[in-house]
């Protein structure tokens, strides 16, 4: 359950501009659209990545980590994973079943001809936004289970763009469709005090120790 007295507490350690800064922030926070990594080899794109998901609103991030492992370069990222949710899979499989369990249409971007182009998609539904591999871009079984395909409209030699460009272009676009639309997009009342607080808890040393005194007194 959530603490209402313990944030109002923790909250008299953050400045009230510092207050307000995440109260504006949240304002704009969406669980609508959720991205997905699948073994993205480079940790600056998977870093670039999450710092786009923060600059554009998007709460979470999946990461699939079979091959490669942990691919955050928290020196690109600047800070951004301390403020989106960043979930982490063994298998594309895991993160598929989860993704589909909380009720996201699964949205492969891939530059194929069958793929429907950004300009003309409309996230209608929540919908997760899977990324691939730089060179060998996603696995058969997420092409298999995809609910859709994307693409990005290109106009010169190139048939594809760096994987951290691409989501960072198509992340800004889909986040303004859903943010101008009549959709339920925001957080909950009870996600945005859940954030309010594990946010108010990131931003003040030695949190646990004070933690530890209220719930003493």
């Amino acid at each position: 359950m959530f603490n209402d007295a313990l944030l109002t507490y923790l909250e008299t350690y953050l400045t009230e501009e510092r207050k307000q800064r995440f109260l504006d922030v949240l304002q704009n926070r969406t669980r609508w659209l959720t991205v997905a990594l699948e073994d993205v080899y480079q940790m600056h794109n998977t870093s670039a990545i999450i710092r786009s998901c923060d600059v554009f609103g998007v709460q979470d991030v999946h990461a699939v980590e079979n091959r490669f492992g942990k691919r955050l370069d928290k020196n690109i990222a600047m800070g951004a994973e301390q403020w989106v949710d960043v979930y982490r899979y063994q298998t594309t499989s895991e993160c598929l079943d989860k993704l589909k369990s909380d009720g996201y249409q699964i949205i492969a971007t891939t530059p194929h001809d069958n793929s429907q182009l950004l300009p003309d998609f409309y996230p209608k539904t929540k919908t997760a936004l899977f990324f691939g591999t730089e060179k060998e871009g996603l696995s058969e079984e997420v092409m298999q289970r995809a609910d859709g395909f994307l693409k990005i409209p290109m106009a010169g030699f190139s048939e594809s763009l760096n994987v951290s460009v691409s989501a960072a272009i198509i992340i800004q676009e889909l986040a303004k469709k859903v943010r101008d639309s009549s959709l339920d997009w925001p957080l909950s009342d009870i996600e945005l005090l859940e954030k309010r607080l594990d946010w108010t808890k990131k931003s003040i040393k030695d949190v646990e120790g004070i933690i530890n005194r209220y719930l003493s007194d």
